[in-house]
């Protein structure tokens, strides 16, 4: 078996996940993962392919979910039997800052000579505390870590030159941090590669196809993506990948595109492997219609096979759609309008009106979108109980004026558990009208030890206390839940099953609220969370057709033969 140079491991969000009893409620309820965060992020995939690009062995581990999967998976001992030059650990989402130091700690109690090194947008923004840790002994900062980790991995393999790699925080001889400065910072991304091949090789290489498994369900439901760019032209307050956050925390002034016609060769890259969704990341339209206009034409040039679904950043007309029907046979769509009320989207950076977005959804519907999903959020500036609550009636009215009910699948989430670090809000709280109760990282990596997600939540708003923030969550997901099940979106026993879930949910969260005021700490807590089962809707509410994984394996090794 070949000895990886470098391991890429991906932590839980809680290390102890398998121990602890934590109600996570709706955290992760509109992503795929569940609530330990186990989906690793794109850029791990990235680094791997750029670092073998160069000769570098890479192995990608997904500890979160191998531990998910098996509760007798011994990470120690795991751990024990690789011997590589360095582990990477990502720390990009900031749910994952108490499972990613862990982990760190971990691997270097086992293996105290082995550097670690750590990646991502929350460990950029933390990184000058983040290297304080002892088991931390490198912080690579910025969007685009591919180059700097090369370089890194060769200063590693030389024992010294560290003072040489850009974007790199590191400690020296004397324990004392350095910090060069943030100056990779790629204007393009077509040498960075996303090669869908790497990880059937690491399979094959490693004998281990639970190493490389996105998250819990997705060797039956093999989502993929592809990214567009790198950096963001809109400015969502709360949002960590905002263009003000990127231009501070990354040195990025301009987005980074990657070029159409090698977006549509990942997607036919793929696509040659799996028939599940290849979800683009990015609105298409941000570098102008002109590059939207490239990749759709390259799109259709090769071909789809399998759904493709789309983000959009802002409305959108009927000519849009009907140029992409024209390109891609089977799309979906998803837009966040965040809230039916107008003040409340406009204070969170989204100045669109409401016939703008009822206008974009029937355009879409009349040209054949398979599925517009509608993301609303709770936690939003300007946002009250009864705000929230006018969402779940708008809802409701909306069916009617649009047709195709079952089309329109909408869903509503709290901001949780963190405002990121590096947004606006996060920066000015007072500003918008926020209060944060954490500001360090070791505060929020304790904040991940609280006994539901409730007490994780960093901030509070001037109209919604953290308490209010987790009723309206569930009265208004009940709501939804009502509203989708008239719709046609889901069937009377998913709608049941799923209401039965969240007054459940709903209640734990009150018995240890009553706890906690009454003793100042939870006793008698025995309940242990249903880690995949989302608490306010069904995940098959998410998921696009596609084929599992083992029914593509006949084409997977057909077409790795004749690569």
């Amino acid at each position: 078996m070949t000895r990886p140079q470098l391991v890429l491991l991906h932590a839980p969000s809680n290390y102890d996940f398998r121990k602890r009893s934590i109600i996570y409620g709706p955290i992760s309820d509109v992503i795929p993962s569940s609530p330990i965060f186990e989906m690793y992020p794109i850029g791990l995939s990235t680094i791997a392919g750029y670092l073998e690009k160069h000769r570098v062995t890479t192995r990608i581990v997904n500890i979160a979910n191998r531990m998910l999967k098996d509760s007798r998976f011994d990470v120690e001992k795991f751990v024990g039997k690789l011997r590589p030059l360095a582990f990477g650990i990502d720390l990009h989402w900031l749910p994952h800052a108490q499972g990613s130091l862990e982990l760190a700690r971990v691997v270097k109690q086992v293996h105290p000579d082995i550097p670690v090194m750590f990646g991502g947008l929350s460990a950029t923004f933390f990184h000058e505390e983040l290297i304080e840790y002892p088991q931390v002994d490198f912080v690579v900062r910025g969007d685009s870590t591919e180059e700097p980790v090369l370089r890194l991995m060769h200063a590693i393999k030389a024992r010294g030159g560290y003072e040489g790699v850009p974007n790199l925080t590191w400690k020296d001889g004397q324990g004392v941090a350095h910090h060069n400065p943030l100056e990779w910072v790629p204007a393009d991304l077509d040498d960075i590669p996303l090669d869908y091949s790497y990880p059937v090789r690491s399979v094959i290489r490693y004998r281990s196809l639970a190493d490389v498994v996105p998250f819990s369900n997705w060797m039956d439901y093999p989502i993929t993506a592809v990214f567009t760019c790198r950096g963001c032209t809109r400015e969502c307050r709360a949002c960590g990948g905002s263009r003000y956050a990127y231009s501070n925390m990354c040195h990025r002034e301009q987005v980074a595109y990657r070029s159409p016609e090698l977006i549509a060769e990942d997607i036919y890259s793929i696509q040659r492997f799996l028939r599940g969704p290849v979800f683009i990341i990015g609105d298409i339209r941000q570098a102008g219609d002109d590059y939207a206009e490239r990749l759709l034409r390259a799109v259709q040039r090769r071909g789809t096979k399998g759904p493709v679904v789309l983000e959009l950043f802002r409305p959108a007309d009927a000519a849009f759609f009907k140029r992409v029907r024209q390109a891609i046979p089977h799309y979906n769509i998803q837009m966040s309008p965040e809230s039916h009320d107008e003040e409340v989207r406009i204070a969170f950076g989204k100045a669109w009106r409401d016939q703008d977005i009822e206008s974009t959804i029937k355009a879409a519907l009349d040209n054949d979108c398979k599925r517009f999903d509608l993301f609303y959020m709770i936690g939003l500036p300007r946002q009250n109980y009864r705000s929230v609550m006018d969402t779940v009636d708008y809802l409701g009215r909306l069916p009617g004026e649009l047709g195709q009910l079952d089309t329109l699948h909408p869903h509503i989430s709290p901001y949780a558990p963190f405002v990121d670090p590096g947004s606006q809000v996060y920066d000015w709280p007072e500003g918008f009208g926020y209060r944060l109760l954490f500001r360090s990282l070791e505060e929020h990596r304790q904040a991940l030890l609280s006994p539901s997600w409730t007490y994780m939540l960093n901030y509070e708003t001037e109209w919604l206390s953290r308490q209010e923030i987790g009723d309206v969550t569930y009265e208004a997901a009940i709501g939804f839940n009502a509203a989708k099940k008239a719709m046609g979106v889901i069937d009377s026993r998913s709608a049941g099953d799923v209401e039965a879930r969240i007054r459940r949910d709903w209640e734990s969260v009150r018995e240890l609220d009553r706890q906690m005021t009454q003793y100042g700490e939870v006793r008698n807590w025995g309940e242990k969370a249903e880690l995949c089962a989302a608490a306010t809707v069904s995940k098959s509410e998410l998921e696009w057709p596609s084929t599992p994984f083992l029914r593509s394996m006949p084409r997977i090794l057909w077409n790795l033969c004749r690569s």
